[in-house]
Order: C-alpha cells, then sequence, then structure tokens
C-alpha cells in the first residue's frame, strides 16, 4: 500500500489503495513507518506525502474491525502515535499534498507534516459522531490551537467538513491550490527546500517543536535561537550563505555540512 520513490534528494511517500480510499490498517502503519526510515537513512532534504485515487486519506481501515473486541488504545497509542511523532521529528522539511478526504488518521497525517498544501476538494473535520467515536490522532490539537474552543466543538457537534479553502483561512494549512495544481505545487516546493540549508531547516523545526509541545516563552524560545545559530555559524552552509550574499551569487548549499 505504501510506496517510496527517492530522486535528487527527495523522498515521495504515496499512499497507494485507493480502493479502500487511503485507509489504514497496522499493516499500513507499519508500511508508512518503514518508508520514513528508509528516507532517512537516504540523507534525502525533502519529502512529500500524497495519496492515489481521490482522497488523501479517509482515517483507520475500520472495514475488518469488530467493535466488541477492538483494542483501539492500542491501535491508537501504540501504533498511531509512534509514527506520527516519527514522522514530525523527520530530520528535514516535509510537505503534504491533500485533496479529498484527510479524516482521523489521515488528518494526524497532516498534524506531522512541516507544510501542507490542500486542494479545493479537501475535507476536514470530525464526522466520528455518527460512529459513537470522537476525532482523534491530533486533531483535537490543531483545530483547537488554530479555531479555539467554541468553533472546534461546533465542527464536532455538527459534524460538518470545511473545505480546503476555508481551512486555510482559518489557518490550519498553509496555501490552497486547484485539484490539478495542489501537487506540481507540493513537489516545487519541496524541490526549492531539498537546495536549501538543510540544518538551518532542522535548527528551525526544533524551535517551532519547542514553542508546540513545550511551550517556551518568548525568552525561552530566543534563547534557543541564539544557540542554534551559534551552532549553525560553524557549518560549511553558513561560511557559503554569507561568502554568496557578500558576493552577490546564489548560494550553493550541501545541506548537510
Amino acid at each position: 500500500m505504501i510506496e517510496l520513490a527517492i530522486a535528487d534528494d527527495i523522498a515521495e511517500v504515496v499512499l497507494n489503495a485507493p480502493e479502500k480510499r487511503n485507509a489504514l490498517d497496522p499493516s499500513a502503519l507499519a508500511e508508512l513507518s518503514d518508508a520514513y526510515a528508509e528516507a532517512e537513512r537516504a540523507g534525502v532534504r525533502a519529502l512529500v506525502l500524497r495519496g492515489e485515487g481521490k482522497v488523501f486519506c479517509a482515517g483507520r481501515d475500520i472495514s475488518g474491525v469488530d467493535p466488541r473486541t477492538d483494542d483501539v488504545d492500542g491501535f491508537l497509542h501504540q501504533q498511531v502515535q509512534p509514527l506520527l511523532q516519527r514522522m514530525s521529528a523527520f530530520p528535514a522539511p516535509t510537505f503534504a499534498a491533500a485533496h479529498g478526504a484527510a479524516l482521523g488518521v489521515g488528518l494526524g497525517l497532516l498534524v506531522a507534516t512541516d507544510v501542507v498544501y490542500v486542494a479545493e476538494s479537501t475535507k476536514i473535520g470530525s464526522p466520528f459522531a455518527a460512529l459513537g467515536a470522537t476525532l482523534d490522532s491530533g486533531g483535537h490539537a490543531l483545530l483547537f490551537e488554530r479555531l479555539g474552543a467554541h468553533r472546534t466543538l461546533d465542527l464536532i457537534y455538527s459534524g460538518r467538513l470545511m473545505t480546503g479553502a476555508e481551512a486555510v483561512a482559518a489557518g490550519l494549512f498553509s496555501q490552497v491550490f486547484t485539484d490539478d495544481a495542489v501537487l506540481e505545487a507540493t513537489r516545487a516546493a519541496a524541490a526549492h527546500a531539498a537546495q536549501g540549508p538543510t540544518l538551518a531547516y532542522i535548527a528551525s523545526k526544533e524551535l517551532i517543536r519547542g514553542l508546540r509541545d513545550e511551550r517556551l516563552g518568548l525568552w525561552q524560545s530566543m534563547g534557543g535561537e541564539s544557540a542554534a545559530q551559534a551552532a549553525l555559524s560553524q557549518t560549511a552552509d553558513y561560511r557559503e550563505g554569507f561568502a554568496a550574499f557578500q558576493q552577490k551569487r546564489t548560494p550553493t548549499f550541501t545541506g548537510r555540512d
């Protein structure tokens, strides 16, 4: 179900089970984790995540799940959460191209990605009350952070789905494109990042993680920036960037030194 292609320092990870709307079962989660591990070992400088077919990812594959014996905590806490943490910590910029439904675990995949471009057809929300269930995979944190309590609970209670344009306008994701253009735009962004100073990007990811997960304040974050800048000043890319600026030319970054 999960495909991985690597070329030009860019990994492209594909959810390729359109017949089941790219819904994820434990086997697919393991494959997805393995794909990210392989891309990390390859030392790529950017990664693109996308889905084949009409939707990005409809969430968990519950087609064969018996609710009477379902170990939902084992699935979410022991399988989904470690995967999303691995994705979030990937040591290079990551990008997702989302179209159609991105629900449940599918929304979680977007939460764990650095930059998300969505198509106009994208559907975001929590239709899970119809199953007697609730939003999971980080969805509450994403929606509450961007929408606040009232709008988040309104979406959950109503089951209404936001369009891609609404999600971008609300600050959930970065940019919205037509369905025909979203993947090309995402690949272009990844290609640009793959030519950049990867270690500097990783430093920014870590600083944002501290603000998000540790709720660092202004002065703590500023201290982290100072330490990161000091470390980066010892790299070849830092020296190259300064030299290129002074010589009025385009820098050539190695991304790792």
